[in-house]
């Protein structure tokens, strides 16, 4: 006898509670139901239902059961999904979300995903808004900070970053380079408009540069690469970004607790199409 037909007549079973549903459901006898259940029970050595009047409520040993069972089927129309969709071409839009310092890293990826699939229309959104994965607001998250602890979502680490202080030459020209945060005073810094605590690099801004000294304050990163990139003071930037500009000088090396973790973050339901998996590998290979 097919054992994984009769643990499924027992999953259907549980969720139907009558023999005659059951069958109806398998296209089977009523008496194959009975047949399977006893067997199973039978080979099992446990009791997998309290038979009454109206019908089988499942025990405790059967609701087990019924849960391995219900997380196979859904592995299995999973893979069946994906099997399906290889011999087809990827089609259709595809959204990944980033903080905009992460654009840089990310397009030439973006361009080979898209050359490789011509039928994926791409759809890149940038910015501090948390995009809702559950509502399909986006098939891949890049998420920058502490690890993101939703529920239903699949977490995968991605890369660290430095983040160093910068200056414009022409800035340290006016100004001199200041070698230690000692050397601060007399000093114009960038800095971001709400400055919370448990950041590590808003902190440090608070630790180390007063309030007299910033020179500009704004929530938004483009604006603050812009005034360092114009000399108008001192501020923070990736590392990977802030190399792409030779103009840029590193005032103080980099340190350990600002660094920053990015994670690729998928919902469980979307994780393993074919779509999502296929960025996903071209990513790891190329960064």
């Amino acid at each position: 006898m097919d054992r994984w037909q009769i643990i499924r007549t027992a999953h259907h079973l549980a969720k139907l509670g009558t023999i005659s549903a059951t069958a109806s459901e398998l296209g089977v006898h009523r008496a194959t139901v009975l047949r399977h259940i006893d067997a199973l029970e039978e080979e099992l050595g446990v009791t997998l239902f309290q038979r009454h009047s109206r019908g089988y409520v499942p025990t405790d040993a059967c609701k087990d059961l019924t849960q391995v069972v219900s997380a196979a089927e859904d592995q299995f129309g999973q893979l069946f999904g994906r099997l399906k969709q290889q011999s087809e071409p990827l089609s259709g839009e595809f959204i990944v979300t980033s903080l905009v310092p992460l654009a840089s890293l990310l397009m030439p990826v973006l361009k080979v995903f898209q050359e490789q699939h011509p039928s994926v229309q791409v759809k890149y959104l940038t910015g501090e808004k948390l995009y809702r994965l559950e509502f399909g607001e986006a098939h891949v998250a890049v998420r920058t900070g502490p690890k993101p602890d939703l529920p239903d979502n699949v977490v995968i680490p991605f890369l660290t970053h430095q983040i160093s202080l910068y200056a414009h030459t022409d800035y340290l020209g006016r100004y001199g380079h200041p070698t230690t945060p000692d050397a601060f005073k007399g000093h114009r810094f960038i800095s971001f408009a709400e400055l919370v605590p448990k950041i590590p690099v808003h902190k440090w801004i608070l630790a180390n540069v007063n309030e007299s000294d910033i020179a500009l304050k704004s929530n938004d990163g483009q604006v603050i690469k812009q005034a360092i990139l114009d000399a108008l003071g001192i501020g923070f930037m990736f590392q990977h970004e802030a190399r792409q500009h030779a103009q840029l000088v590193e005032v103080l090396p980099p340190m350990a607790e600002l660094e920053v973790q990015h994670w690729l973050v998928t919902h469980r339901d979307l994780h393993h199409s074919v779509k999502v998996q296929a960025f996903l590998d071209l990513v790891r290979s190329r960064l």
